[in-house]
């Protein structure tokens, strides 16, 4: 239990760019939590970089997904990057995206990391994503290839959700055995509740987060077994691996779906009894 409090004074939160999520993370989540942003190829980036620009703004260190399939030119980028610098916004979250083509000249994250790098290095911290258990479309040694050629552009990785910890902590170990040293945020749902899903199930706000866990069925249904889906007990079997040398494994990243109340909730309780 020592173990999970003190992972839990230390973690982030992934929310979607849709009405209302601004006025619940003021109201919910205390400004020392960082928040990502996530985006899609239906609604754009602007709403991102918006909401982005605003939590800044309230105090909160708020990353941007920046997915490279959806910038239209190196003009486009620039502009976003602009406007995210001039906002106060000094991180983010550089993804591949899922748009069937891409709108410009960007069709992976690492090319998108690189005219990053040729803008000057924007961003004091960019965090790029890790697959534990792989990826539905793509071959695991071409994402084992990418992440490698990644690391050199980034400061840290989230980890897309994954429900057995042993395969968290096995791969963390092999990145580690690769020589890639950035910290891990183990990303794993919130305090989501059943009828959220049903509702992202149905189409409503879908965003990257959402439409991978919508992809991995095997995951999605683990919240409709009896018993349904506990954030405490993944977080248990992961909390003793956090800040192994071998893993550097460095916290957790909440997948909140909005439910940003339910999760800051379920977190104070256990600070609480901690």
């Amino acid at each position: 239990m020592a173990d999970l409090v003190e992972a839990l004074r230390h973690v982030s939160y992934e929310v979607l760019p849709l009405k209302g999520t601004e006025q619940a993370v003021l109201a919910h989540v205390p400004a020392d939590v960082p928040i990502t942003i996530s985006t899609s190829h239906v609604k754009g980036v602007e709403p991102t970089v918006d909401l982005a620009v605003r939590l800044t703004r309230h105090g909160y260190c708020a990353s941007p997904h920046l997915a490279a399939r959806q910038i239209h030119s190196r003009a486009h980028l620039s502009d976003l990057v602009g406007r995210l610098r001039d906002g106060g916004v000094d991180t983010a979250f550089v993804i591949g995206g899922d748009a069937p083509r891409p709108a410009g000249p960007y069709c992976d994250a690492l090319a998108l990391l690189g005219a990053l790098d040729a803008l000057g290095h924007p961003f004091r911290r960019i965090g790029i994503a890790g697959y534990p258990e792989g990826h539905a479309r793509i071959d695991t040694r071409l994402l084992d290839e990418a992440l490698d050629r990644k690391a050199a552009h980034a400061t840290h990785v989230i980890t897309q959700i994954c429900f057995d910890a042993a395969a968290t902590v096995g791969w963390a170990r092999q990145v580690r055995e690769r020589g890639i040293t950035l910290p891990i945020r183990v990303g794993l749902p919130g305090a989501v509740s059943r009828q959220k899903l049903v509702r992202i199930a149905a189409g409503l706000g879908l965003g990257q987060s959402a439409r991978f866990l919508l992809g991995q069925q095997n995951l999605f249904w683990r919240f409709f077994l009896p018993g349904g889906y506990r954030p405490g007990r993944l977080a248990r079997r992961l909390a003793p691996h956090l800040q192994e040398p071998a893993t550097h494994l460095a916290g957790f990243h909440f997948f909140t779906f909005n439910e940003v109340a339910a999760t800051e909730a379920w977190r104070r309780t256990l600070l609480a009894r901690g």
